[in-house]
């Protein structure tokens, strides 16, 4: 599934080009902190033991690998990919003291990982960004273990609709931030229009299980400002 604003030439790339060196204070500032929280439910979701491996896709500055391996063992080795070199270069510095994370930069729709190499694939706030999902998420597939599994934490839609009014009224402010905190809205109203146009809980759902997980559900948070995906590879 080809997703058309995402593959306007070089738009996503020249986005997170503009925003990495800022990246952690604008998630802060836009989600009034609770990003963490989000995160955190992803992780406790997961419920991994020391002994689990894990690849983040589109990882940022590497949030949820820390938050991986503060809840299980630093000494368990994990993988972290994202296409961006200064995102993945921000994400070295902020973790410099875990010395067992093998960053690499990749998209998220052919990484250069063995398959049935880990037993959690997670992706937050990324697979929007993708340019194609169906390869992303048979890419995801193809990864992972048998009896491992999927986990995708991304932006989707509210159920209250006076819930929906005030996050997207809010969210007319967001660019605005941007270009006091970062220097540049661009990036941000990016943003908004890409959650605007992404896949609703029920068609997202779909897509997960059309590329081969099985045992596929979700869950809201924040009223269904955010969802998380989950899926198994039988």
């Amino acid at each position: 599934m080809q997703q058309n604003l995402q593959n306007k030439k070089g738009l996503v790339q020249g986005v997170f080009n503009q925003v990495f060196d800022k990246y952690d204070l604008m998630n802060d500032f836009m989600s009034l902190g609770i990003h963490r929280f989000w995160k955190k439910s992803l992780i406790n979701m997961m419920n991994p033991s020391k002994k689990n491996n894990l690849i983040d896709v589109a990882c940022g500055t590497g949030d949820i690998g820390k938050l991986f391996l503060d809840s299980t063992n630093k000494e368990n080795s994990i993988t972290c990919i994202d296409p961006n070199k200064g995102m993945i270069s921000k994400g070295k510095k902020k973790l410099k003291r875990y010395k067992n994370i093998n960053w690499i930069i990749s998209s998220a729709e052919k990484m250069p990982v063995k398959d049935n190499s880990f037993d959690f694939y997670t992706i937050s706030f990324g697979l929007r960004n993708t340019k194609n999902l169906d390869l992303s998420l048979s890419e995801a597939y193809r990864v992972l273990k048998p009896g491992g599994r999927f986990f995708c934490l991304e932006f989707s839609k509210i159920q209250n609709e006076n819930l929906d009014f005030i996050y997207k009224q809010y969210s007319k402010l967001i660019p605005i931030i941007g270009k006091y905190i970062v220097g540049e809205k661009e990036p941000y109203e990016y943003l908004i229009e890409s959650i605007d146009k992404f896949l609703n809980q029920e068609e997202l759902l779909d897509l997960i299980k059309k590329n081969k997980f099985e045992k596929c559900n979700y869950r809201n948070l924040s009223g269904g400002i955010v969802s998380i995906h989950t899926g198994w590879k039988i």
